[in-house]
């Protein structure tokens, strides 16, 4: 057997292996924090993380098999380990940077949605505080008879 195909096949299987590995962990642990920058809303925290590991899914799995054909041919078992460090080296890059670029626009949104909350008063007001509760301006004292 060529080994060239054996390469391809031990790179197909260690980086679809590593995708699918670091897409579940994604999936388990940003749910949470999916749901906290969801304000609690479990339903869309689970459509969010699914449509975020889908895409994930997609990105890295069509980077993979682009990435698939190989320079020069694979003569000995040296140029073996070579071409495959290059490619699973390469392919643990682009999922570390899919995975960084997720967690920068979540913390955005998160961070957004953290100055909105401190934003909105925990209690309405409730009236003035002002003599009288007339609100700050007070009516204009009467003044001396036929002034």
């Amino acid at each position: 057997m060529d080994l060239t195909v054996v390469a391809y096949v031990i790179y197909l299987l260690i980086s679809v292996a590593l995708t699918i590995w670091v897409a579940r962990t994604l999936s388990r642990n940003g749910r949470i924090f999916l749901a906290d920058v969801l304000q609690g809303n479990e339903k869309l925290a689970d459509a969010v993380n699914h449509l975020l590991v889908v895409g994930f899914y997609l990105v890295n799995l069509g980077f993979v098999a682009l990435y698939l054909k190989a320079a020069d041919a694979v003569a000995d078992a040296r140029g073996l380990f070579e071409a495959l460090s290059v490619k699973i080296g390469v392919v643990l890059l682009v999922l570390g940077v899919m995975h960084l670029g997720n967690v920068y626009v979540l913390n955005k949104i998160r961070r957004r949605g953290v100055m909105e909350r401190e934003q909105i008063p925990p209690v309405p007001p409730q009236g003035w505080t002002g003599p009288g509760g007339q609100g700050p301006w007070a009516a204009p004292a009467a003044g001396p008879a036929g002034a």
